[in-house]
């Protein structure tokens, strides 16, 4: 009897251990990834979070996780991103959503979990934004939209987001500006297709916090009404003609004074800055440009 259990053990007990240890392994490699040693604050490298992310998907869809499962499985073909959970595509910590350069393509904003402060969907191809896009995430302080398609955003998209800080709508397609937060610190249009017929002279005149603007590398013609809390202005390479003593400062006034606005960026611009001296009395340096 004792050898009959010993001959069952080794040739039916052992080879299922064996089996079954090999399949837990295999689908401990698969959550965790190849572990590397690469961190970055905190975050896993791509290869062990694409894959913790394909088994999160797996588990939630309740099926069973196969190791041979090959990782393209994550962008079959004709998928779309706005087909996954956004927290599957996009690193979700505490009040911040990064999605930048996601597969298969971003061509919307994605649902944001609630309380969201911080989102980063850079380098995307994000085409509009429309007024329901941020309508329930009051509580945006930053959006940065960098690097997309984005060519047309409708009035009020941003109305709602009475805390927001910071906007970046850098490197897309954009040919004129949507209303903007009055509270903004700081605002980045570089790199877009921006004529003066589409930012209207007041654009920023109620923005009494602003202190960074961005607008370098577009087309305008013309400098804009620029709030008194500026402090740095890109308008490089636009095609800006002229300036005048109001551009800056007060024409009618000449004991008026701007201390807060010591950076501005002229240079790849047509306009020949010396033949308007009195533009810049009110400045406490001149700005960076073409003087002849």
């Amino acid at each position: 009897m004792n050898d009959m259990k010993s001959l069952f053990f080794s040739y039916i007990v052992v080879p299922w251990l064996v089996s079954a240890s090999a399949s837990f392994n295999q689908d401990s490699q698969l959550i965790l990834g190849p572990v590397t040693g690469q961190e970055l604050n905190g975050y896993f490298t791509d290869q062990v979070y694409l894959k913790s992310r394909r088994a999160m998907r797996e588990v939630s869809h309740g099926m069973n996780i196969v190791a041979n499962e090959p990782d393209d499985s994550l962008n079959p073909e004709g998928g779309n991103a706005s087909d996954l959970p956004t927290c599957l595509l996009c690193v979700c910590l505490t009040g911040s959503v990064y999605c930048e350069e996601i597969t298969p393509d971003m061509t919307t904003v994605p649902a944001l979990p609630k309380e969201t402060a911080y989102l980063y969907a850079r380098f995307n191809k994000i085409k509009k934004i429309s007024t329901k896009d941020f309508s329930d995430y009051v509580t945006l302080k930053r959006i940065d939209l960098t690097g997309n398609l984005i060519s047309e955003i409708e009035d009020g998209a941003f109305s709602k987001l009475m805390v927001l800080e910071e906007l970046s709508l850098a490197e897309n397609r954009l040919v004129k500006l949507p209303m903007l937060p009055n509270k903004l610190t700081s605002f980045n249009a570089n790199y877009n297709h921006l004529k003066t017929k589409g930012v209207k002279a007041t654009a920023f005149k109620k923005m009494g916090k602003l202190v960074n603007l961005f607008l370098a590398n577009n087309q305008l013609e013309a400098v804009p009404q620029i709030p008194e809390s500026v402090r740095i202005l890109h308008l490089q390479n636009n095609n800006i003609t002229e300036i005048s003593t109001d551009t800056f400062c007060k024409g009618n006034n000449t004991y008026y004074l701007r201390p807060n606005l010591s950076e501005i960026r002229m240079d790849g611009n047509p306009v020949v800055l010396s033949k308007n001296p009195d533009s810049f009395t009110c400045l406490k340096s001149l700005p960076t440009g073409k003087y002849r």
